[in-house]
């Protein structure tokens, strides 16, 4: 079973539990993704790859002050348990099941991509592969919100979130994924951290990237 798999089998394990650890969108998240829809046009396209329940990237968006038309935010996961959680809480959004490195949607199709805590599921091989599909999809001048790991590591939990089944993250580091950004034709606009919001301590953090792809 490769690790992608790996990851699949235990989002759909542990989907309820998750629900309930993640209940909120956290002030740092809310600010990166007001500072990624302000630079949007009116009625943007948003996909949110690797979207899990919804939260944080749809259910934001989704908010009628936010600007995102219904009929037009995506989200696309490799768990179908996590799919169905977002179906209660972001039932406007267009759901479907998919990879980040093969996603099945046309070119210049979105003027948004959020990626928040999922690139970092994918092995470090193919996270190139998936920020090219991110520009594939996004229109010229298009957004980009991900997240990744402040240093190259590849590891598991093997009683994540208590839930005695193993979760698997690989992480490139926030060098090699700014460098594979602009490889893949985006320009930085931000940069910043968030806190781990399903970890206690303070210290655990993300960095992520607000890139914008080049006309």
């Amino acid at each position: 079973m490769s690790d992608r798999d790996d990851v699949r089998r235990a989002y759909d394990e542990i989907t309820a539990t998750y629900a309930n650890e993640r209940t909120t969108t956290r002030d740092d998240e809310a600010a990166a993704l007001e500072a990624l829809f302000d630079g949007l046009p009116d009625e943007y396209r948003l996909l949110d790859a690797g979207c899990g329940q919804g939260t944080p990237a749809l259910e934001y968006a989704l908010d009628p002050s936010n600007g995102c038309d219904p009929e037009l935010a995506v989200g696309l996961d490799l768990s179908r348990g996590q799919l169905e959680t977002a179906t209660r809480l972001v039932p406007d959004a267009a759901l479907c099941q998919g990879e980040m490195t093969r996603l099945p949607f046309a070119a210049n199709a979105f003027d948004a991509v959020t990626a928040l805590y999922s690139l970092i599921h994918v092995q470090i091989d193919d996270h190139p592969a998936a920020i090219e599909s991110f520009a594939r999809v996004l229109r010229p001048g298009g957004r980009l919100l991900l997240t990744e790991g402040w240093t190259e590591w590849t590891g598991s939990n093997p009683n994540w979130l208590e839930t005695g089944t193993e979760m698997h993250w690989s992480m490139a580091g926030a060098t090699a994924t700014r460098a594979q950004l602009e490889s893949a034709g985006f320009e930085l606009v931000a940069r910043g951290e968030f806190r781990d919001a399903l970890a206690d301590e303070e210290d655990a953090r993300f960095p992520y990237f607000h890139a914008r792809l080049a006309e």
